[in-house]
């Protein structure tokens, strides 16, 4: 018999801490992307400098334990946890003898292997286009040999599956122009659905967190969709987008958004900002956190300042503690759903340690659930209505039976508090969007009451 499984490739990983960090988190993490892109790290080496070296990240006397270790361990390649330069990448890779990548390399690789949509493709292909541009010099003998999948080039090497991987700079600009014109398209055929669902009324709910906290999990459990989720770093890239039905009737859209993760390659960031700018136009954010997970605090920290780069920090946030169903004890400041502002520790099972979550001053609420056994799921749902029944107008509104049409939107988009078949119409009282309110102007009816 004939084995044929895959060998996996044989990674080391290098670091440098500097400014009193501790690289060891990110390490792990790091160690994580690359079995999630389906090789095997081996070893790690961290070196304490004041600063990354110019020619070669690490100092030259750790390139030469690198050496020694990438000989002892019979490694196939070493893995930077920052994003290396070209001349710090050719340069390592002369000294080493061995392929030179970097976190942005592996994180890319992974996004050219879960792409499924053709949005996803595109957005992915570009990211990756952009990274070889900057790095052409640095690339060298690996632009010199045949990637993509199908020629199992390893990983960091997949990409679009260019026919001719020898790319040179003019070459690679012409497509990413090509690239930046389907985007555009995508970015109109966006905006269009996007007005029709604000003149419809109906609220949008982005899902955002840091990778793998249960986002796709959580958009099933509250719509019943089916969107794939699985316990993996980026188990899904593409935007998937749900309506359901809140308690008080209101029809609301959930959205589920890519997962950000420390360091984010910005060439990613630029390619998916058509599918972020999702974020830019939802109502509320529901930031969905792995509680169970010991840097949960650190993952809500990066998330935060992914959405300050996206400048969609403003919006309105409710934290949803997902994966309580792996913590043995929940310690809570105050009975119900209310528990924001305040600190809520939880106590991880087998770690048998409290993690302290500090006030999240940036959520409205803060509240423990579980997407995989639904708890607290309603009081999820409540909350995030009583979020948008503040964000809108209660008005007392008496519409003519000639508007039908206006009325039975008013029904699917709206909270109706109550409603009454009168002789000249039909007389709601209910919450509205500024949009719907606008709409309504004409048929308010103040001081009303059925």
């Amino acid at each position: 018999m004939y084995n044929t499984e895959e060998k996996k490739e044989r990674l080391i990983l290098i670091a440098v801490e500097k400014d009193g960090h501790d690289a060891e988190p990110d390490l792990e993490e790091l160690a994580l992307l690359v079995e999630t892109a389906g090789a095997e790290p081996v070893g790690v080496i961290i070196q304490k400098r004041e600063a990354m070296h110019p020619g070669l990240y690490i100092g030259k006397g750790k390139v030469d334990e690198v050496q020694d270790m990438v000989n002892e361990l019979n490694a196939d390649g070493v893995v930077a946890d920052d994003e290396l330069s070209p001349a710090q990448q050719r340069n390592l890779a002369q000294r080493l003898g061995v392929k030179v990548m970097d976190r942005t390399m592996i994180i890319l690789d992974i996004f050219a292997q879960r792409a499924q949509s053709a949005e996803g493709k595109t957005q992915v292909e570009l990211a990756l286009l952009r990274y070889r541009l900057s790095h052409l010099t640095g690339l060298g003998v690996q632009l010199s040999r045949q990637a993509g999948t199908a020629a199992h080039g390893g990983v960091g090497n997949r990409g679009p599956g260019e026919k001719k991987l020898e790319l040179d700079r003019r070459h690679i600009r012409n497509r990413i122009d090509q690239l930046n014109k389907e985007l555009t398209e995508i970015r109109e055929n966006r905006a269009t659905l996007r007005k029709k669902r604000i003149r419809a009324g109906q609220p949008v709910i982005a899902l955002v967190g840091y990778t793998n906290a249960g986002k796709s999990t959580l958009l099933n459990a509250l719509t019943g969709a089916d969107a794939f989720a699985e316990d993996k770093l980026f188990a899904t890239l593409d935007t998937t987008t749900r309506k359901t039905t809140l308690e008080g009737g209101t029809e609301v859209l959930f959205t589920d958004t890519v997962g950000f993760i420390n360091k984010l390659p910005h060439h990613l960031v630029r390619a998916f900002r058509a599918t972020l700018e999702e974020l830019e136009y939802a109502d509320i954010l529901l930031h969905v956190v792995d509680s169970s997970n010991l840097e949960c605090r650190r993952q809500m920290a990066i998330v935060y300042e992914t959405l300050q780069k996206l400048e969609c920090i403003h919006k309105p946030i409710v934290t949803a503690l997902n994966k309580s169903e792996m913590l043995s004890d929940w310690k809570l400041p105050t009975d119900g759903p209310d528990f924001a502002p305040g600190i809520l520790q939880v106590q991880a099972a087998e770690e048998r340690r409290t993690v302290a979550l500090a006030n999240d001053t940036s959520a409205l609420y803060t509240i423990p659930i579980s997407a995989l056994t639904g708890e607290n799921l309603p009081e999820l749902l409540l909350t995030l209505e009583k979020v948008l029944q503040s964000m809108r107008k209660k008005i007392a509104v008496l519409i003519p039976y000639s508007e039908g049409s206006l009325a039975s939107q008013v029904h699917n988009t709206c909270e109706v508090l109550a409603s009454e078949h009168r002789e000249d119409g039909t007389y709601m009282e209910l919450y509205a969007t500024p949009e719907i309110a606008g709409r309504l102007g004409d048929f308010v009816v103040e001081g009303g009451a059925v």
